[in-house]
């Protein structure tokens, strides 16, 4: 095989799943963003853990109505009066505020305003389903009293996103994108896109994506998902152009510089795939992006995902003694995916550390023996060490994986008069 076709091999396998289980997985979760409203509740910081970029930040406390307001709907309507519930929930006591709350719903569970407290202090306080539950009850109340309240509408929206509740959610959205008059508000248009991207929507996932990121060009979220979309389409051009603008207004956000990582070296394998020297030219520029983009993504990741990565890109930019100590580090992770170890083994390979290389892909070769390019690798190396009989071997085992390969078959007939 040669060099080229190994390393588009590389690129198109081994990277692909790599990526998948790497980089989409650390993006699975979804982050609420901030939605701005007519009322000056102050926002509550919002500490939740998650993956999604540090600029995807929506508060955990929707705002809410004024006191006054809160205090004559409830009174018109003969309710109880919420003036303490929310009086605790503009002081941040949101445990105390739910508590208030609820026990005004509980003795007058008709209060669509202590529903809407109870919800808002449970976002607050991340007890996303419950303040899905409770902010649906404020709202069927609201709709049944004809007083629908926007606020409660976009802080519902939200809680479904946070519980994945995707399907729910995106009607809400798509109403709260769409009012008449509004301003285009980049937060819920991204909440939006990502449940349209979650319920396998993805061109009015990236429709929402694109008008969140006209609302604020340094939306790192929105143009993520625009690069990975366009990724997933195997559009790299776009893909590279939108996450190198989700990478410079979130630099150090590792989840952007993996998938650029990627974007750029599956651009160089297509590139490669022509013998012309425009094209080779092109690769190795995409490649050398790829060692870049990967070095910074080990920077701010330096686990088994981020060497993994950073591995890959060294190994096709053809630099093998850095990459086998980079992927060193990623095969010596307990998490380290099984194709980490046949990366290291043509690393090796190509560094000429055969006896490293061969260790490594027997290795390979127990993680994953339905592999035929982990027996070709294994075999070249045997056969460049002089062990015939067992070059042959891996290269009969290959062939039985693959039985029409003629490459193997090649491999085959050239070793077997040396095999004894």
């Amino acid at each position: 095989m040669t060099t080229k076709n190994l390393f588009r091999l590389i690129v198109a396998a081994s990277l692909l799943s790599i990526f998948n289980a790497v980089c989409f997985a650390q993006y699975g979760s979804t982050r609420p963003r901030r939605v701005t409203t007519n009322t000056a509740t102050p926002p509550a910081s919002d500490a939740a853990t998650t993956t999604a970029p540090a600029t995807d930040n929506i508060p955990a406390q929707p705002a809410a109505t004024s006191p006054a307001s809160a205090s004559s709907a409830t009174r018109a309507s003969g309710g109880a009066d919420t003036s303490r519930a929310y009086a605790l929930l503009q002081q941040k006591q949101f445990a105390a505020a739910a508590s208030e709350a609820k026990q005004i719903a509980a003795s007058d569970p008709t209060n669509a305003e202590a529903w809407k407290i109870a919800g808002f202090a449970e976002v607050s306080l991340q007890k996303y389903s419950d303040a899905a539950v409770d902010l649906q009850r404020a709202l069927d109340l609201q709709h049944a009293a004809k007083a629908d309240d926007p606020n409660t509408v976009d802080a519902l929206a939200q809680a479904l996103v946070r519980t994945e509740a995707f399907d729910r959610a995106l009607p809400l959205l798509v109403a709260v994108t769409t009012r008449a008059g509004a301003r285009p508000d980049a937060g819920m248009l991204y909440l939006r896109g990502i449940s349209e991207y979650r319920t396998n929507k993805a061109a009015d996932a990236e429709r929402s994506f694109n008008a969140a990121a006209r609302a604020n060009p340094k939306d790192a979220a929105s143009l993520f998902y625009l690069g990975r979309i366009a990724y997933e389409r195997n559009d790299f051009d776009k893909a590279i152009a939108m996450l190198n603008r989700a990478t410079l207004a979130a630099p150090r956000e590792p989840v952007a510089w993996s998938l650029l990582t990627s974007s750029y070296l599956q651009r160089a394998a297509l590139s490669a795939a022509n013998a012309d020297a425009a094209s080779t030219a092109r690769a190795d520029a995409d490649y050398q992006s790829a060692v870049r983009a990967g070095e910074t993504l080990f920077r701010r990741k330096p686990d088994t995902s981020g060497a993994l990565v950073y591995g890959q890109a060294l190994l096709s930019a053809k630099r093998y003694a850095p990459a086998a100590t980079i992927l060193e580090r990623a095969a010596s992770g307990n998490d380290a995916p099984a194709a980490t170890f046949y990366l290291l083994g043509v690393a090796y390979s190509r560094a000429k550390n055969y006896p490293k290389a061969i260790t490594t892909l027997q290795q390979a070769a127990q993680k994953t023996p339905d592999d035929a390019n982990v027996y070709r690798e294994l075999g070249y190396d045997y056969e460049i060490s002089k062990q015939y009989a067992r070059a042959l071997a891996a290269y009969e085992k290959g062939a039985g994986l693959l039985p029409d390969d003629a490459d193997f078959k090649a491999s085959i007939e050239r070793v077997r008069p040396f095999a004894k």
